[in-house]
């Protein structure tokens, strides 16, 4: 089913502009709708959305009104745009796509009018505060109109080269552009080289640096349990529900945001910080869909992403046997990806994601072979036909893993909510 925005403007999702002088203009002829609310902008490679839920969690805990801008959605576009956890209605929804068409005057991509209608909607909604989770890059993305409170960095690594570049040093160029003059940013980037740069950027900018490990400190507990140290702020045994060991750094990227916007009117008290980090929801994230056997649902694509995805497969799950759905799309490095996943893997499952990015099923078969006799091999393009297929051969001690595409992971939730 073709979504509203699409529907109603005509415009195709798969249209990417770096550049933010159409959106500015569309903006500006509609009064600049984010001035009326301060903003926390959140970038990166891997874990945009999961800080971004914590902040939006605790700070709604907290007692404001926040806005939360996300990106892909999963199943409803809806999805992206929230004030204090519920979506945009239908309603408001096309409205507001009405209301932003009737400002168009030159061409704009699918994610600079959906820009658009979020920073609308959250004004017009009153709310005291928008997090919103940078597209792709940083410097020249079509949320970075916007003068933060705080700049996030969550961390850095390959993807999308082919409009960021294949080097992590420009890589690193393009995230740190939503870094601000006299602004205050905050990674959880490890690497030396992307470090040096974002101190640099830095530097120039006149802007704080907060990373963590250093200004601020985590120490895993086990079992989503966690300390946090950071700039003045002591909690001992925060819970954070979403699984991954790195989610808890995430965590901490969020509670450094939440330190420091204390300090701009934004100030909750302990039990407000523990309570949002304990209650954040973020779906298709090592999201357990169902047990016995247990449907796993992950949105790695990238190979940040997937090694993320295989330290949890191998420390986090007990299964018998791991029966691996995969589809990917064709500018991902879905190689190094399948050479860290297939491995694993008892039963390997290839599909296909409705979209015309989709890598095709042949050349993920070739690939995969290095490391999986094809008997283990097999291939259902249909993504419902591919889930029916391993929930009937797999036992109820088994692990049935969805992974390589966000695409897919919200095509299987769909098609699990249809057929349960």
């Amino acid at each position: 089913m073709q979504d509203p925005l699409e529907r109603l403007c005509g415009l195709k999702s798969v249209d990417i502009r770096l550049c933010l002088g159409p959106i500015s203009r569309l903006l500006n002829r509609l009064d600049n709708p984010y001035n009326s609310y301060r903003t926390i902008l959140v970038g990166g490679t891997n874990g945009k959305g999961s800080i971004a839920a914590m902040v939006a969690s605790v700070l709604n805990r907290g007692g404001f009104r926040v806005g939360l801008y996300t990106s892909p959605h999963l199943i409803d576009i809806r999805e992206r745009i929230k004030v204090n956890n519920s979506m945009i209605s239908i309603e408001e929804m096309h409205e507001l796509i009405r209301e932003v068409k009737e400002s168009v005057t030159e061409d704009v991509t699918y994610f600079e009018f959906l820009t658009t209608v979020a920073f609308l909607y959250f004004s017009r909604k009153d709310v005291d505060i928008a997090v919103l989770e940078v597209g792709m890059g940083g410097r020249l993305d079509a949320t970075n109109v916007v003068t933060p409170l705080v700049s996030v960095i969550s961390n850095i690594s390959f993807d999308h080269e082919e409009y960021l570049g294949g080097d992590l040093r420009n890589i690193s160029q393009e995230k740190g552009g939503i870094i601000k003059d006299k602004g205050i940013c905050i990674t959880a980037v490890k690497q030396k080289s992307v470090i040096d740069v974002l101190e640099d950027i830095c530097s120039k900018r006149g802007a704080g640096l907060l990373r963590i490990g250093r200004e601020l400190k985590i120490k895993k507990l086990g079992n989503g349990f966690f300390t946090y140290r950071g700039i003045s702020k002591k909690y001992e045994r925060l819970m954070c529900p979403l699984k991954g060991a790195h989610q808890i750094e995430n965590a901490a990227v969020a509670l450094g945001v939440i330190e420091v916007i204390a300090t701009k009117g934004f100030a909750v008290n302990d039990d407000e910080v523990f309570d949002g980090i304990r209650d954040v929801r973020w779906e298709g994230r090592l999201e357990v869909l169902r047990h016995a056997p247990m449907l796993l649902v992950d949105g790695a694509h990238n190979t940040a992403g997937v090694s993320a995805l295989s330290k949890a497969l191998k420390s986090e799950f007990s299964y018998k046997n791991l029966i691996l759905i995969f589809g990917v799309l064709k500018d991902k490095r879905y190689r190094i990806m399948l050479k860290k996943l297939v491995p694993l893997a008892d039963r390997l499952i290839i599909t296909k994601p409705v979209t015309v990015r989709a890598m095709p099923v042949e050349e993920i078969v070739a690939v995969a072979q290095k490391w999986k006799n094809n008997d283990r091999i097999e291939v259902v393009e249909n993504s419902s036909e591919a889930l029916k297929r391993a929930l009937s051969i797999a036992d109820s001690d088994d692990l049935i893993c969805v992974t390589g595409s966000l695409y897919l992971v919200g095509e299987i939730k769909r098609v699990f909510s249809e057929i349960s």
